[in-house]
Parts: C-alpha cells; structure tokens; sequence
C-alpha cells in the first residue's frame, strides 16, 4: 500500500509540475515556437554544410537577441533543422507526403517531379513542391582512380562504378550521362549504389574504380580522396556532353577550373542548379519571412564564410527555378523589383 501511495504520490507531483511547466512556457511565448525542417543530402555533400548554414540563418528562437544587437537574424520564433537525407528525389518525396518541410533539390528533378516526366514518369505530378530560390551550380564529378585508366566518361566500359543511391539527384544525372555515352548500365559498366563517403573510401581501397557525385564544387569529400593522390576526376566532354546538352536543356556546360583539386588540371563537364524547394502547405507569411531572412546581410555573411555559398547571391536567386515560386517568395521578389 506504502508503494502505491508513492506512486500516486509521484504522479501527482509530475501532474502539478508540468501544468506549472506548461504555464511558463506560455507565459514565456514558447508556444508560438515553429520547427522547420530542411532535407539537405549525405554528409558528405554540399546540401548538408549549406543547410546548417541557412537553417541558422533564418533561425531565431524565443528569447534570441535582437538582430541590430548582435542576435539572430532570422524568422521570429522559427527553428530550422537541416536533416541528413538520401538527396533530391529524397526531399521530393519528403515534400510531398510531409515529413519536411523544405529540402535542396537539383533543377531537373525538380522539374521532373512538377511535371511528371523523366523518372518521374507514370507517377502524380509533385503539385505541392514551390520554389524560395536558385543557390548555385551544382557541378558533376566523375571521381576516378588515378591508376584505373579513366580520363573521360568513355573509357567507363568494363569498370567498376558507383553511381549513388536511389533517391539522390545523382543517380539519375549518371544514368542519363551514361546513356549520353551509348553505356548500359548493367551490360557495360559494373554498377555500385554508395553515397560520396562511402564511393571515397571503396575508391581509395581499391573496390570501385569511379564515382559520380553532384555537388557545388570544391566537395570536401573530393579534397580528401585527391589530396593524396590517389584519385582525379575525368572529363565529360567532347560528343558525349553535346549530346547531353541537346536532349536535356536543364544542364549547361561547366569546368572545374585547375587546381580546385590538388593534382588535378581543368576539367569539362556539366551541372544543373541547385534549388531550395518548400511546400506549399507552408504559409505565405511564413514563407516571405524566410525568404527575406535567407537575402539579408546577414546570412550573406554566413554563406561567404563557405566555398559554395559565395555562390548563393540575390542576384542570381530565379537563374535555373524550374518550377513555379512559392507565392510567399514571389511577393519578396516583387518588393525587390526582380518581378515585375
């Protein structure tokens, strides 16, 4: 009986002191608190270094400092969360059914996943995906063992290749550049499914001859496998890269200047854009707020502390969006004049 008084003795105490726990955090405005979660990519990309950055950024949490006294420049009670994902088709698929509430997502398969064409083919159009802005070149790289033979996309055949894992943006960039160089993915090449850390570290032991990986150039994971000499990137070039450009209008023609890799001279290839996509569940008021937060000068200082985000400029914000704006964004853009 003692026991059981305790008990109900405890659960009593616990009852009084989360309504009083309950009673401050009202009082204190926590209640208002808006978490927003961002689908970034693997740790090893550039998605999730720049979504910390901007989740940051357009962060400013109950009781946070004024901007103008050294505080948060962000959204008043908003807390933004970058979370790991899988990539951009990941975070069309996050979007869609809810589980986040923005994510980085490249142009095509944005553009893909609006219109239901592509790999997004026989599937419902993704309605609720709507742009806040372009960020910056997402180039492609075809890392390669500097023994394996490989200096262009060409010289694939018969070798071992990861090609990233389902649901990223980069896998079907690879296929679609395989099929540009008259390469079957499984009668030609000996394909792998590893994100950009895993492919580095199988390609410096010697289990896969090449990788590819789209991300904004310089790819942290790309200075490590090339900083010891053990991997270069190869040219996707010559016809191969004409006639990728010719059937798919969302890549453009890219170099990898010399020396952005140690070791490593220019390189051709391509990229698309990345894109920072939210819901349109998502409100209008919420979302203008974000986008002003994520163009103040702020957050400008933030990004340029970054290789990637010295990219990410209003200026070229709606450069590449294949997809409609975000009502919530398009009112900041017209206040700016950049919409007429």
């Amino acid at each position: 009986m003692s026991l059981l008084k305790n008990f109900k003795h405890s659960m009593f105490c616990m009852v009084i002191f989360m309504a009083c726990f309950g009673s401050a955090v009202a009082s204190a405005g926590l209640e208002k608190m808006t978490f927003f979660r961002i689908g970034t990519g693997g740790v090893g990309g550039s998605y999730y270094p720049i979504g910390g950055i901007i989740a940051n950024a357009i962060s400013k949490p109950p009781g946070s400092r004024p901007c103008n006294k050294g505080g948060s420049c962000g959204v008043k009670n908003l807390v933004a969360i970058a979370q790991s994902s899988e990539g951009s088709i990941a975070n069309v698929n996050g979007i869609e059914n809810g589980t986040i509430d923005a994510g980085f997502v490249q142009s095509d398969v944005a553009y893909w996943a609006y219109t239901a064409t592509g790999p997004f083919k026989g599937r419902p159009p993704a309605r609720k995906l709507r742009a806040i802005a372009a960020l910056y070149p997402e180039t492609v790289h075809l890392v390669v063992a500097r023994d394996s033979g490989i200096s262009n996309v060409l010289d694939l055949k018969g070798k071992i290749v990861s090609i990233d894992r389902p649901g990223s943006g980069t896998i079907v960039d690879a296929r679609l550049i395989l099929k540009a160089a008259g390469l079957d993915e499984n009668k030609d090449i000996y394909p792998q499914y590893f994100k950009a850390g895993p492919s580095a570290e199988r390609l410096r032991n010697g289990g896969i001859d090449a990788y590819f990986f789209v991300a904004g150039a310089p790819v942290s994971t790309i200075i490590a496998a090339t900083a010891t000499g053990n991997a270069s990137i190869a040219n996707i070039d010559g016809k191969v890269r004409q006639k990728l450009l010719r059937e798919n209008l969302f890549f453009a023609k890219d170099v990898i200047p010399k020396g952005t890799y140690k070791g490593v001279g220019k390189v051709d290839t391509v990229s698309v854009k990345a894109l920072l996509l939210v819901s349109a569940d998502v409100s209008e008021k919420t979302v203008y707020a974000i986008t002003k937060a994520l163009w103040n000068k702020s957050t400008k200082t933030l990004l340029h502390r970054d290789a990637k985000g010295r990219h990410i400029t209003l200026a070229t914000a709606l450069y590449g969006v294949s997809i409609p704006l975000h009502k919530g964004a398009e009112r900041f853009y017209k206040e700016v004049g950049m919409i007429k």
